[in-house]
């Protein structure tokens, strides 16, 4: 499994981009998904970026931001530019972004259109950079249940449009993870794991509240112990020669993350080893 730190991790810790690479590496991690504002703030220290990187033998797996699609055309294509320059300084193929911020029951028709549209022209401005948008499952957006992210696809209908299936938003969707991951396999091309002890305390990963220093981190948990069945979730993808190898990230926005990163990075790795001497025998 090619699996990834998200630098959104250390948003409120004092610790360096180096210092994410070096612990990063050394515990097994393939790559990095890197946040845009962090993107942003290194812009005027290019030294940092693909070479740097690949020297610790990690990649950029992901640029991971925000679009403000339902804006006016000219600060969409600035954000979406200057985004771009930054995907192809630090070697990343894909742009991950939201599909609007409106639930997919609740969205005005000629605001759905519209998200449609920009997300077409976004598609093309990519395109020219030989890049992909990535599309979060996600409550409160156009990607919040599995046939609004289908209906999605097929409007946008661009090759270079592609799905960042975030396992537990989809479980909190009260789809089935498997049989979603199922329907929606021909668009992944991202994973994000993460967990909670229990639905009573999903809020906590509601903007708001995770970007927030002082924010509730209560029942955020490692993506083994929590409601969301992991172990059998990740069993189906190494199961599935087309989905096992696809980039993931461990997405953690709680506290002792270097710990729970590298716990959970050992129980994957152990996942791994199992599932390759089973497909041995």
């Amino acid at each position: 499994m090619n699996l990834s730190v998200c630098t959104i991790t250390f948003r409120h810790q004092l610790i360096s981009i180096a210092e994410i690479a070096k612990w990063s590496v050394a515990n097994g991690f393939q790559g990095i998904e890197l946040w845009g504002a962090h993107a942003t703030n290194l812009e005027d220290q290019p030294e940092y970026g693909k070479e740097w990187l690949s020297s610790y033998a990690l990649k950029t797996s992901m640029l991971s931001d925000y679009l403000p699609l339902f804006e006016g055309n000219d600060a969409l294509y600035f954000k979406v530019h200057r985004l771009c320059r930054l995907a192809k300084h630090w070697g990343a193929t894909k742009i991950r972004t939201f599909a609007g911020n409106e639930g997919s029951a609740a969205i005005p028709e000629d605001r759905k259109n519209l998200l449609f549209e920009r997300l077409q022209l976004v598609c093309d401005w990519l395109s020219d950079y030989g890049l992909n948008l990535v599309i979060e499952t996600h409550p409160n957006t156009y990607a919040d249940s599995v046939g609004s992210t289908i209906e999605l696809f097929e409007k946008v209908n661009k090759d270079n449009l592609q799905l960042n299936y975030d396992v537990l938003h989809v479980w909190e969707s009260g789809a089935d993870i498997i049989s979603s991951c199922e329907q929606l396999a021909p668009y992944i091309n991202h994973f994000h794991f993460k967990n909670i002890s229990s639905s009573k305390h999903l809020s906590v990963f509601a903007p708001d509240n995770v970007y927030a220093a002082a924010g509730s981190r209560e029942g955020m948990v490692p993506i083994f112990d929590g409601a969301v069945d992991y172990q059998g979730f990740i069993e189906y993808l190494y199961s599935k020669t087309t989905l096992r190898n696809i980039d993931s990230s461990l997405e953690w926005f709680g506290n002792n993350c270097k710990n729970i990163l590298s716990q959970d990075r050992y129980k994957l790795q152990k996942m791994s080893q199992a599932a390759t001497t089973a497909q041995a025998i």
